[in-house]
């Protein structure tokens, strides 16, 4: 349950950063930090708002995880749905002549919390049984 626990609060937090800044300052972060066109900004703080939801949501999971420890496979679903559409614009949706940096990075950090998450799972998965 501790690794479970850990990877939620990793979640959290990198969730709660990055929906923070997608929410104050989208220009600033899909533009400037990371060279891709402008869009819609509206759309860029909705995701964070919503990101901070998540965040708020995983530190509730993670403190009820000896009865809800099961439910963490939401987060597994969206990190892996967040990675295949991140990996696929990265590999034929970015506009010719822009960085495909923040779409191999969400990617790589959506895999690699979605294999933590499922790791934590397992091993949760054999000290418990889903109530």
């Amino acid at each position: 349950m501790e690794l479970l626990k850990r990877v939620l609060y990793w979640e959290a937090g990198l969730l709660a950063a990055g929906g923070l800044f997608a929410s104050l300052f989208p220009a600033w972060l899909l533009q400037t930090l990371f060279a891709q066109p402008p869009e819609p900004l509206a759309w860029v703080r909705i995701a964070g708002v919503q990101a901070l939801g998540f965040a708020m949501l995983a530190v509730v999971l993670a403190r009820r995880l000896e009865q809800l420890w099961w439910a963490c496979w939401a987060y597994v679903l969206t990190s892996a749905g967040i990675a295949v559409v991140t990996t696929g614009h990265a590999l034929v949706g970015v506009p010719r002549g822009v960085s495909a940096v923040l779409w191999w990075l969400m990617a790589a950090e959506s895999v690699a919390l979605a294999a933590a998450l499922v790791i934590g799972l397992a091993k949760a998965g054999t000290e418990r049984r889903p109530e």
